[in-house]
């Protein structure tokens, strides 16, 4: 949970729920999740016709400044005619929250009140709820602490000892270590130095690394940073590569299996087999379907090496060349392309392919049956990216198969690889949005209600018609179909707020605003209904995303509308009133499809350097007595081996000296901030 002057911002992971009541004719329901923490609500999707649903969504509420309210989620059965049926509640009070976040399975129970209890079992609902507490400081305080991180990757990576990413290297681990890697990945991003920072990481990894097999091969602060560096940048690429295939999987539904330890061969009996069906039928129809699968994939991995971003393309040229010059042996030949195989197949490729989802490939997670496809395409996209090397090892033989199409498929992944690094230039520094968002990709698209422009004499719900909506770096664009060749337009440079919509300004949830300037100055306001609070937040974080370079951004907003003569949220008689509420810049999703956010991504290193300043002051500053004689080298170990020379060790002492300074300004900043948020101070940038 951040904490800034807007108050609280609590996340709860709404996973997965069992043994719902039955509450449809057709003995199942239609179950959507409602999360309802202080003043505000949020739902996840609705799944329908299951029992079991899963959603694995993130839902993130706010709430003002002042004691922390208890948390409830009810699930609902989504009925299209009439009321929606109760299923069940859960609810955890504020210590609960702040001592021992809940996660895991939690017994539903009924309303309060009597009548509402239907009564009999109500299943049990998964959750994951994490609590943590944080205040984002004014941009001014953060930037000491940016410009020591920039500084820091354009030195020498191997000899840094004590630099802010030195510090955090040896201090993360675990989930930690991907937020941070997310965190430091954007704010490189946003300075235009995300090349530079991966260079940093990878040499100081490269310089470590003894064994080649072992490179890159462990979840190390440089492998997670390249991971969420190619989430960021490539998924509009990734999308176009694997999203016509995974639909075809997802439609087609075919039954594919190779291990004979998991063949249901009276599932088989749907494909048309001569006789009674055998696991050789089966394995041979399966590897049929397989190859139809995967020849269309590499087929246009391989093909892809111009609609790669150039930003991927250097970093991994970097990598190449920092590899090749560590293990140059000949008997390590591979191993340059096994390095950027190993993050472009194994940790992008792969796992988007096992889990779409996760990937924005996907609206829903996959029915048991495409999922076990999906797993077997995933396992050899594994095996092509480790260009062969453990083919028949290990424990799954049974994949044998598909060997010959795997082995025949690495000559091609070579020449690719050879091809994707084969790139001229340097990174262009420049805004965030512009480098994630590229001018003529389309990031998002889909179905959305559109509020008539001035609907007059209409209903609510009359004023609102579906259009399909395209985004790319350049426009936001509209028709009634895909197909539909009259369409509607906004430029992206004219956007200057993307807002969320107060519920009760339409009486319909799920609204956001999208206000725009036209030539004149003059500012139009497109308001744009989402069929979900998960499909809202994608639509927000997109839109933001795109827009972030724009100039002259609204600093206020209205959350409502302007209906009856007046502002629903401030009750303002005049349209041009100015906002009553802050503009935002984030999104509630905590994840790669954030726009970028330097201070909040700051804010979470300097937590993490706090971690380690004690470390920091021990190993440079406090043992003033180091000897750095060649037989005190020998007694001390590494300690004295980073500093070989008293040159050295009095670099970075300075060094350490100047983070440490830095971190007690930042501390000195929260000190001061933290009476005036005691004193209720009114919103607005507060200065100490």
């Amino acid at each position: 949970m951040l904490e800034d002057v807007r108050g609280r911002c609590l996340r709860c992971h709404v996973l997965q729920a069992r043994d719902l009541a039955p509450r449809d004719i057709s003995g199942t329901s239609d179950p959507f999740a409602r999360v309802f923490w202080g003043s505000q609500s949020l739902e996840t999707s609705t799944i329908k016709k299951t029992r079991f649903p899963h959603w694995d969504e993130v839902l993130e509420l706010r709430e003002m400044p002042g004691p922390p309210s208890p948390l409830r989620v009810e699930l609902w059965d989504w009925d299209m005619v009439g009321k929606n049926d109760f299923l069940g509640m859960v609810e955890f009070p504020p210590q609960v929250l702040q001592q021992n976040p809940p996660n895991g399975w939690f017994h539903l129970l009924p309303f309060p009140r009597a009548e509402e209890d239907s009564g009999g079992s109500l299943g049990a609902l998964r959750l994951k709820v994490r609590l943590t507490e944080d205040r984002v400081l004014p941009s001014q305080y953060y930037q000491p602490l940016r410009e020591l991180l920039m500084e820091s990757v354009l030195g020498p990576a191997e000899e840094d000892a004590a630099s802010p990413l030195a510090v955090l290297e040896e201090l993360t681990s675990g989930d930690c270590r991907q937020e941070l890697a997310t965190k430091l990945v954007k704010l490189f991003l946003g300075q235009g130095l995300a090349g530079p920072f991966l260079d940093y990481l990878t040499r100081r990894e490269v310089a470590r690394t003894t064994d080649p097999n072992t490179l890159f091969r462990s979840n190390s602060l440089a492998s997670k940073s390249m991971e969420q560096f190619l989430k960021l940048v490539g998924m509009p690429y990734l999308h176009e590569v694997l999203r016509p295939v995974i639909n075809r999987v997802f439609e087609e539904k075919k039954y594919m299996e190779l291990d004979p330890c998991k063949m249901d061969l009276g599932r088989t009996r749907r494909i048309s087999f001569k006789g009674a069906p055998s696991e050789e039928h089966v394995r041979e129809a399966s590897l049929g379907l397989l190859t139809g699968y995967l020849g269309p994939i590499l087929d246009t991995i391989v093909g892809s090496v111009g609609r790669c971003p150039p930003a991927i393309r250097l970093a991994f040229k970097q990598l190449r060349q920092c590899v090749e010059e560590r293990f140059p042996q000949a008997e390590h030949k591979d191993v340059k392309n096994l390095a950027i195989s190993g993050f472009l197949f194994l940790r992008f490729f792969a796992p988007a392919i096992l889990t779409p989802k996760l990937f924005d490939l996907r609206d829903q997670h996959a029915d048991p049956q495409t999922r076990r496809s999906l797993l077997l395409l995933a396992k050899a996209v594994q095996s092509i990216g480790n260009l062969g090397q453990q083919l028949g090892q290990g424990k799954e033989l049974w994949m044998a198969p598909l060997h010959p199409f795997l082995l025949q498929s690495i000559s091609r992944v070579r020449d690719f690889l050879d091809q994707l690094v084969d790139v001229d230039g340097k990174e262009e520094p420049g805004g965030p949005g512009r480098a994630l968002v590229p001018p003529s990709v389309t990031v998002r698209e889909g179905y959305l209600l559109k509020r008539k422009e001035e609907p007059a004499g209409l209903a609510t719900r009359f004023a609102f018609k579906k259009r399909y909506f395209r985004l790319s770096g350049e426009m936001l664009s509209y028709s009634r179909s895909p197909e539909c060749q009259t369409r509607s337009s906004m430029p992206v440079s004219h956007i200057r707020a993307v807002e969320r919509v107060d519920e009760g300004a339409f009486q319909l949830p799920h609204v956001m605003q999208v206000v725009t300037q036209d030539g004149a100055g003059a500012l139009h306001t497109t308001y744009l209904q989402c069929k979900n609070v998960n499909e809202l937040n994608q639509w927000l974080s997109a839109l933001r995303k795109a827009s972030a370079p724009n100039p002259d951004k609204l600093a206020a907003w209205h959350p409502g509308a302007f209906r009856s003569a007046h502002w629903t949220c401030c009750l303002q008689a005049e349209r041009s009133a100015a906002g009553c509420s802050r503009t935002h810049s984030a999104v509630t999703l905590g994840d790669w499809s954030d726009p970028l956010d330097p201070d909040a991504e700051t804010q979470m290193v300097y937590r993490q350097l706090l971690l380690g300043r004690d470390r920091l002051r021990m190993k440079f500053l406090e043992d003033s007595t180091l000897d750095t004689t060649p037989e005190a080298d020998t007694e001390k170990g590494s300690s004295a081996t980073e500093a070989a020379c008293p040159a050295a060790l009095a670099h970075q002492r300075e060094a350490a000296a100047r983070l440490l300074e830095v971190l007690a300004d930042l501390d000195q900043a929260h000190e001061e901030f933290q009476p005036q948020e005691q004193r209720k101070v009114a919103p607005g940038p507060l200065r100490p």
